[in-house]
């Protein structure tokens, strides 16, 4: 039985160091351009070499996204950029641009290169084309059913490789126009300003200034908003197809979405590996899933059946807020060097989710902060404070249900 990859967004190194340590087999990330999240932090050649060399010394995978669509002028960038990359021996180049994908095996030939999902690969026929280009791996279209996933399996000898988890994108694949027409931040070169997620209301063209909402609520709509990802409960059938990569969406997204939703999928899918005749999710894993900043929850278009894509408001779901990460523990006096995040109160009742074994509830009793020894109440963002606890591990997570 062939095994997915566990495949981990990294915004930042940070995030990059989370997502190892909380189960990811590889890793997306950018450097400073070329690649479709502009706003996230990304990585400068110097912070590319470091995380190769973790990753690396992990058996942890890297691939770097050059994904935008090239106008001229990022094309006469590219080769030198390429060059780098050739050198540092990233483990893939994750293209969406011909010219781009050209570049990469004339600048970068030893690197395996990935076809990204904006290149919108639909049928088995356009797999097999990228596959006979020289594509190690084409990343799916998002608009494909478990059928369509499946034939294109069985037909490519190419790695394939399905989001899983994440924001969905209302335009075609991603390749959408809004953000560009409203903001002038181009979607498709890294800068999307998320305009689907706005709301709007219609004006006919002989009654300027008289706008007609579109009635979900008293508040209009959101016509273009989508719901969030969710495949968990589908990883026997993404294995029995023969996918290679099972992709979670979110470098934009924070430090602890990324530990939660790799935890919950490394979970899974290593309970499904060790026994798939008697495997059942534990419901607890879709219960984590629901403690991160989220949109409700839907198959995509995976499972057809599903309910539909449309997410009527613009608010998230944030039941839950993450207080502190667990720097260090001492076993000799039995305490937590915790960074603060969030307001953190003596007394509070905090669940510490941890990179391997169970999440624990621990009361908060008392409070050191480290750079002055003074005993604390409360503490707040950017302070390091010492906590009696149970053993826990370093980049531990401490969260609390707001409600």
């Amino acid at each position: 039985m062939k095994i997915p990859e566990i495949l981990a967004p990294a915004g930042n190194m940070e995030k990059a160091i989370v997502a190892m340590e909380y189960g990811a087999d590889a890793l997306y990330l950018a450097g400073k351009a070329f690649g479709m999240r502009a706003k996230a932090g990304n990585f400068s050649m110097e912070e590319l070499q470091e995380v190769l060399s973790i990753a690396h010394g992990r058996g942890v995978k890297v691939y770097v996204t050059v994904n935008i669509f090239a106008h001229n002028d990022a094309i006469d960038l590219l080769p030198g950029y390429l060059v780098k990359l050739e050198k540092l021996r990233v483990d893939g180049l994750i293209v969406a641009d011909v010219g781009v994908f050209a570049l990469a095996k004339e600048y970068a030939p030893s690197i395996p290169i990935h076809l990204s999902t904006q290149a919108n690969t639909v049928n088995y026929r356009a797999a097999k084309f990228w596959e006979e280009l020289g594509m190690a791996r084409l990343v799916m279209a998002r608009e494909l059913t478990k059928e369509d996933i499946a034939k294109i399996c069985r037909e490519t000898g190419a790695q394939i490789e399905v989001f899983v988890h994440g924001a969905m994108c209302m335009a075609y694949s991603g390749r959408c126009l809004l953000s560009n027409v409203l903001t002038g931040r181009d979607a498709n070169r890294g800068e999307c300003a998320q305009s689907c997620r706005w709301r709007y209301a219609v004006m006919e063209e002989k009654r300027p200034g008289q706008y007609m909402p579109i009635e979900e609520d008293e508040g209009g709509t959101h016509i273009f908003n989508s719901k969030d990802l969710r495949l968990i409960e589908y990883i026997p059938d993404l294995v029995k197809i023969g996918v290679d990569s099972l992709k979670i969406e979110g470098r934009m997204k924070s430090s602890y979405y990324v530990a939660t939703v790799v935890r919950a999928y490394r979970q899974a899918l290593d309970l499904y590996a060790a026994d798939p005749n008697g495997y059942e999710l534990p419901q607890e894993l879709p219960d984590e899933l629901d403690k991160v900043s989220h949109r409700p929850y839907y198959a995509g278009f995976f499972v057809p059946s599903d309910a539909g894509i449309h997410r009527p408001t613009g608010t998230y779901i944030r039941d839950y807020d993450v207080v502190g990460v667990v720097d260090s523990y001492d076993h000799q006096t039995r305490e937590a060097v915790v960074s603060v995040r969030n307001r953190l109160v003596v007394g509070e009742v905090v669940e510490v989710m941890q990179p391997h074994g169970p999440v624990l509830n621990q009361t908060i009793m008392r409070m050191i902060r480290v750079d002055s020894e003074e005993e604390l109440t409360e503490a707040h963002a950017n302070y390091t404070v010492r906590i009696p606890m149970d053993e826990v591990k370093p980049y531990s997570m401490l969260r609390v249900e707001r409600g």
